[in-house]
């Protein structure tokens, strides 16, 4: 599974541990699982226009089919689908993951609405539904689970990958033989950013916001530098080329060694 299929463990991460590999993107995706085409394609096409990336499924294969090859922030969940059902699926994601789960039915007794928040379940719809209510449920979820992953994800003091540390606390790297490599400030910012996103393909833009500061000014060029500087320390040390470029794009930080 992607990486928003397991929270980080509490001190240390392995940056190695199942990052989606792609072109990084700052909008949530949303998964639609609902067995009706044409309810399923009016609220894609709504949460489309809203600016979400949006992915569809009209049962639960489809949908474990999805989640294994896209990172996925919310599920919008129907609970009458064929095959295992929305309680089911609930159980078996909420198990996997901390990812939103809004379930959207057209089931109105109270014992459901509270099987499916004992299940796991962040919230409950039913349909007919006011697409700007769903709209500000979906919303007010994404804010929720988007703050507390930033809160695990500060909890992480040390990333390790091929044998290498990064500790964030002390600002630290450490080769695979205890070696401690001396980091410029905008190196550990280029460096630590780009760790916590193993795999990910960064534009140049979003490296030239990591490590911008407002006493000076950066370009493409910054960044090309800081980069080949990066990979001539970690060169010295590694004979694994850790640091890719991505023609026409910018760079990924690489900790497959397939």
């Amino acid at each position: 599974m992607g990486d928003s299929w397991r929270g980080p463990e509490e001190g240390v991460h392995d940056a190695g541990g199942g990052a989606t590999v792609g072109l990084m993107n700052d909008k949530q995706h949303i998964l639609i699982v609902e067995d009706d085409p044409v309810t399923r394609a009016l609220i894609a096409a709504y949460f489309e226009q809203e600016g979400y990336l949006v992915s569809e499924a009209e049962n639960g294969a489809q949908m474990w089919a999805q989640l294994d090859i896209t990172r996925t922030d919310l599920v919008l969940l129907d609970i009458n689908l064929p095959g295992e059902d929305g309680f089911s699926l609930t159980r078996a994601l909420r198990i996997r993951s901390d990812i939103g789960i809004i379930l959207v039915t057209a089931r109105k007794e109270d014992v459901d609405r509270i099987v499916g928040l004992e299940l796991g379940a962040d919230d409950y719809v039913i349909k007919p539904f006011n697409e700007r209510e769903l709209r500000i449920r979906v919303k007010n979820l994404l804010r929720r689970t988007r703050k507390q992953r930033a809160e695990e994800e500060a909890a992480i003091t040390r990333y390790q990958f091929k044998g290498w540390t990064l500790d964030t606390e002390r600002r630290r790297l450490t080769t695979p033989e205890g070696v401690h490599i001396a980091l410029t400030n905008t190196e550990y910012l280029l460096l630590s950013a780009m760790v916590r996103k193993p795999d990910r393909v960064f534009t140049r833009d979003q490296l030239l916001e990591a490590i911008s500061s407002r006493d000076w000014t950066t370009n493409d060029r910054t960044i090309d530098v800081m980069v080949n500087r990066l990979r001539r320390k970690l060169s010295e040390h590694s004979n694994t080329r850790m640091l890719e470029t991505v023609h026409g794009v910018g760079y990924r930080f690489v900790v497959d060694d397939s």
